[in-house]
């Protein structure tokens, strides 16, 4: 798969999460579940019905201050996202479409910009969020 593919899987899965708990979640459902109906519309029901059940999972982990949740449901989506598109390339345009057209309802979020430089043996981690690093002995 190539990386545009892979950077689209990505930016749709942080965008689903970012928006079913907002009032524009059913737009989000539709466009998720369309983009299902026409690459593999035996999926289709069951694409809307993962798509509430991951809406309600959110609200009820915002809801108990669990912040980890958003993470790991957007991770969820990208991988399901990222593999109908290696199956099925050409519906790229429509979700690049649907993303342009959900683009104005996402929730202000900061930018994060990071550059880093590393040169002979040194390592660079980066994070936009939580980083944990941890080294096995051995």
């Amino acid at each position: 798969m190539d990386a545009e593919l892979a950077v689209l899987a990505s930016t749709a899965g942080t965008t689903l999460i970012g928006l079913l708990t907002t009032e524009a979640w059913q737009r989000v459902s539709d466009g998720i579940t369309s983009l299902w109906r026409r690459a593999e519309p035996e999926r289709a029901e069951a694409i809307s019905a993962e798509l509430e059940a991951t809406r309600t999972d959110l609200l009820a982990a915002r809801e108990a201050g669990d912040t980890d949740t958003d993470g790991e449901l957007g991770v969820e989506w990208q991988g399901r996202i990222r593999r109908l598109l290696v199956a099925h390339p050409e519906e790229a345009a429509m979700l690049r479409s649907l993303l342009d057209e959900l683009g104005p309802s996402l929730p202000d979020t900061p930018a994060v910009t990071q550059h880093a430089t590393a040169s002979g043996h040194a390592r660079v981690y980066q994070a936009g969020r939580d980083q944990h690093i941890g080294r096995s002995a051995g």
